[in-house]
């Protein structure tokens, strides 16, 4: 039987199998490269979220890969794999860091003749208390993050790409995915 040397296949063989409909091919893929995933989300920060969510994402674009890749494509499946992966996880990230501006996005400006019609919803001493809780927030960064990596996160919670912040910094991909990585465990550790 030709599983029995589970690992002895390559990576685009097994691939072609499981786009065929193999599903043991599938399978032992996702088994190779869960730890790929789970060390990519490892370098990520998710807003409200955990790193297991994160690994979700990864695994879900490690899924799609098996089934988009093409060998005509000019690159491996490994590094196809790798940037399916890294997309989904970025994405997630994203989309969370989008999400946490909710409450000023569907905010009522003070100025609003029609105030006193929202009944329950926030008045302006807790639009305050947010302010003041926001401001509270961005002193704790800055003293836990450096110049550079204080900049980095606040970009990168805007929403703006890594080519963007690099643009902006004038850092290449590697100094911005550093500071990101770096900026995380520090925010860890002084959240904990």
């Amino acid at each position: 039987m030709r599983w029995c040397v589970q690992g002895s296949e390559s990576d685009e063989a097994l691939v072609r199998q499981a786009q065929a409909g193999d599903s043991r091919a599938t399978e032992l893929l996702l088994r190779r490269y869960m730890n790929t995933v789970r060390v990519r989300a490892r370098g990520f920060f998710l807003v409200g979220g955990e790193t297991d969510d994160l690994v979700q994402e990864g695994m879900i674009g490690l899924y799609s890969a098996i089934g988009d890749f093409r060998e005509d494509g000019g690159m491996s499946f490994k590094n196809f794999a790798y940037l399916c992966i890294t997309r989904h996880i970025l994405d997630a990230v994203k989309t969370s860091s989008r999400r946490k501006n909710g409450p000023l996005n569907n905010s009522v400006s003070l100025s609003d003749p029609g105030l006193s019609d929202f009944a329950g919803e926030e008045n302006p001493e807790e639009f305050l208390l947010d302010d003041e809780a926001r401001q509270e927030l961005r002193m704790k960064l800055m003293k836990a993050l450096s110049d550079f990596e204080f900049r980095v996160v606040t970009m990168y919670l805007e929403g703006m790409s890594y080519a963007q912040i690099c643009e902006a910094t004038g850092k290449d991909l590697k100094s911005v995915d550093n500071a990101l990585a770096r900026s995380k465990k520090k925010l860890q550790r002084s959240f904990a």
